[in-house]
């Protein structure tokens, strides 16, 4: 890394820039950094190697290919006015750049002395340009004035419209004496949102006096007061004050959270009670006395070192000890939202527009009791219509039948309507179950395989899933029926960011439905997730495109999830056509609410609607978590399972935060020892992962045991 700069060779600075001189320059500390760094892209393409470029005067961080192309154009380049700069706790040479856009660089050096000095350097370029931008914006009264003299060259229609409401519109000399009252009482008063407020509340008056211009409109002449335009501008003006009182809410919380934690503590650490020393190695929890005087103790299983080896290790799995799930289908109410809305609150106001949440510790109130992998189970809830794909007569009958699965899965994959998030797979973790499937009365197409569990009335369906990475999170899962010579290989990367009232999560990645009867293959892809009101009651919705397609037939299908418009419009609706590529002829249309009715509308005039509410559910079949492996999904979280099942969330979280510590102090062994992660079940393959023992290899062969996968 080269480095130009206006300082000694030992990195000090002159003498004009001691503390509290009032000579201080920021060229003093303008100093040229470039260098190589490594910059992570994504799940397939990882880290590769980047010129970077620290531009002081432009406040950008600029990279290249390479060092010989910096005299082109930049790669890519980051504002750094307003931007966070971050080191990495998962090793001492990661760092990040949160752009106030939301864009993130995740960038490497090639030790920690020079991630020390790149940091130092971008957090006085950021502070330089972030207290410039605040210098030359202009205040919010001169913006106000810009707009209204911006307005003059309207239709005189418009212009008309907006002198009749310029007064209650804009209220300039309310702006100004609102203005003047906070300079007088600045100096008082040591509140730096006093201003903020009063500003607020000359906002609601205004609202208030536009929602009665618009009533008040006289509906014999000019517009109505039911116009849609003016309906609109109504909701719009509504929407625009809640969310501004929910703005100034959070920035009143983090203003007193920064005059009660010192500067530079962890920002979000004190979400999470402190982990007990007799649990970093550990132990028992502390005994808690009921109220009839007695006490209780839970046990966890103590750390070894060897851990590494047993989360590497298969699990024995006899399906004669698997039972009907008797968990309940449905989760209970997020009772504590209110209770706990100002540590919502409080999370909020430290949290960026666009910020990656994957390190982000949320409270443990809103934790679903099951954890991701069994999420991933659940949306096979309906396996009649799974192994049905294959009875297809042909293969547009069969991609209409795939669809027709997956779009009637996620609605039973939502324990409930309110969101809640299931727990973040510990890597290693996994999870088993099955599913009896009653056979039809018809023969089936292929001939049971020997030595398979399933009685001989019913189809059986197994399940496996592995988190097979922590960063990133990627899960696989693997689900097939021998009998009808299917199976499904699917590998997710779920990455969440925040979005202000929202939080999305992309699912990415693909998966791969095998029908080797047909010796047709269906890749496919899933859509996103957001959680919506996080403030009040939150709720799930679905969003985006979905793209399946088989190579073999030329059949595809495109699903489409849509959001709910800002404003109008209707939940959770869906549309999808299935499509003849060579012909490109569209032979089916979808419609309607994923979690409720769908219609299937054929280009023969057929119709026929499914209710996915009325469809039969069938219950997996799981082991007793006595009889589990230690790092199988219900045991490994069975002591956060009951805490919250108890409502007894400071418990939960001392369980949860035993697990994560326990995660961490393996993953600095395994980095000691320089010891590679083995996975259990499924090895890396491209770009993607596989399931190691899948269907299509072992149809027609001996079930002999295939040696589990080995990882470099």
């Amino acid at each position: 890394m080269q480095t130009e700069a206006v300082l000694d060779h030992h990195g000090g600075s002159q003498s004009s820039c001691r503390t509290g001189s009032k000579s201080w320059q920021y060229s003093d500390l303008m100093e040229k950094v470039d260098g190589y760094l490594m910059k992570y892209t994504n799940l397939v393409t990882g880290w590769q190697y980047r010129y970077f470029v620290l531009n002081n005067e432009a406040g950008l961080l600029e990279y290249f290919v390479n060092e010989q192309s910096r005299n082109q154009k930049p790669r890519g380049s980051l504002p750094l006015a307003g931007a966070v700069i971050s080191p990495s706790d998962e090793d001492s040479h990661t760092f990040t750049v949160n752009a106030i856009s939301g864009e993130q660089y995740k960038l490497r050096a090639s030790d920690a002395k020079e991630r020390q000095h790149w940091v130092s350097r971008l957090q006085i370029c950021t502070q330089h340009h972030t207290e410039a931008m605040g210098k030359t914006n202009p205040p919010l009264q001169t913006r106000s004035l810009s707009m209204a003299s911006q307005g003059s060259g309207s239709s005189p229609g418009s212009q008309h419209r907006i002198n009749q409401g310029s007064n209650a519109l804009l209220g300039l000399s309310q702006l100004q004496r609102g203005s003047s009252l906070y300079s007088s009482r600045k100096s008082l008063l040591p509140d730096h949102l006093l201003e903020a407020r009063e500003m607020m509340v000359q906002a609601q008056g205004q609202h208030r006096d536009l929602i009665q211009s618009i009533e008040g409109l006289p509906s014999s002449q000019g517009p109505s007061p039911l116009d849609q335009d003016l309906l609109l501008l109504k909701a719009t003006s509504l929407a625009t004050m809640t969310c501004l009182s929910d703005c100034l809410h959070i920035l009143q919380l983090q203003q007193v959270a920064r005059q009660k934690v010192p500067l530079g503590g962890p920002a979000l650490e004190w979400l999470e009670p402190k982990l007990p020393d007799i649990l970093k190695n550990g132990g028992t929890l502390p005994s808690i006395t009921k109220d009839d005087g007695k006490t209780e103790g839970t046990i966890l299983e103590p750390l070894e070192m060897d851990s590494c080896d047993i989360a590497g290790e298969q699990e024995e799995i006899d399906a004669t000890q698997e039972v009907d799930d008797s968990t309940p289908a449905e989760e209970e109410d997020l009772g504590a939202v209110e209770e706990e809305r100002s540590v919502i609150l409080h999370l909020l106001s430290q949290l960026k527009l666009g910020m990656d949440l994957t390190r982000v510790v949320l409270p443990t109130f809103i934790l679903e009791k099951r954890s991701l992998l069994e999420m991933y189970a659940d949306f096979m809830s309906h396996p009649d219509l799974f192994v049905a794909i294959t009875d297809g007569f042909n293969p547009m009958d069969r991609m209409v039948r795939f669809v027709e699965y997956y779009l009637t899965s996620f609605h039973e994959g939502r324990k409930g309507a309110i969101a809640k998030k299931p727990y973040n797979p510990i890597i290693g973790e996994t999870f088993h179950c099955s599913w009896k499937v009653p056979k039809a009365t018809t023969p089936p197409p292929s001939v049971p395989k020997e030595g398979t569990s399933c009685v001989s009335d019913c189809y059986n369906i197994r399940f496996v899933a592995e988190q097979v990475s922590h960063h990133p999170p990627v899960s696989g899962f693997y689900a097939e029926c021998q009998e009808r010579q299917m199976c499904v290989n699917t590998h997710v990367w779920t990455k969440s960011k925040f979005m202000g009232m929202s939080i999305g999560v992309s699912m990415i990645g693909e998966g791969n439905l095998h029908l080797l009867e047909h010796g047709e293959d269906y890749t496919f892809s899933l859509p996103s997730a957001y959680a919506r009101s996080i403030l009040t009651v939150p709720w799930v919705e679905l969003g985006g495109k979905v793209n399946v397609n088989c190579a073999k037939t030329g059949y595809s299908a495109v699903i489409t999830f849509q959001t709910k418009p800002f404003y109008g419009g209707k939940l959770h609706r869906v549309n999808a056509e299935v499509k003849h590529n060579p012909t490109n002829s569209v032979v089916c249309r979808v419609q309607g609410e994923w979690n409720g009715v769908l219609e299937f509308a054929y280009t023969s005039g057929e119709t026929r609607v499914v209710d996915v509410t009325k469809l039969p559910v069938t219950r997996k079949r799981v082991r007793p978590n006595e009889l589990q492996g230690p790092y199988e999904s219900r045991r490994l979280w069975q002591h956060v399972t009951e805490s919250l099942k108890e409502r007894d969330m400071d418990k939960a979280t001392e369980h949860k935060r035993f697990l994560e510590e326990r995660q961490r102090k393996e993953e600095r062994h395994r980095a000691e020892t320089q010891t590679a992660w083995r996975t259990k079940y499924f090895e890396r393959k491209g770009e993607g992962w596989v399931y190691y023992q899948p269907l299509w290899k072992t149809a027609g062969h001996s079930s002999s045991p295939v040696s589990p996968p080995q990882n470099p």
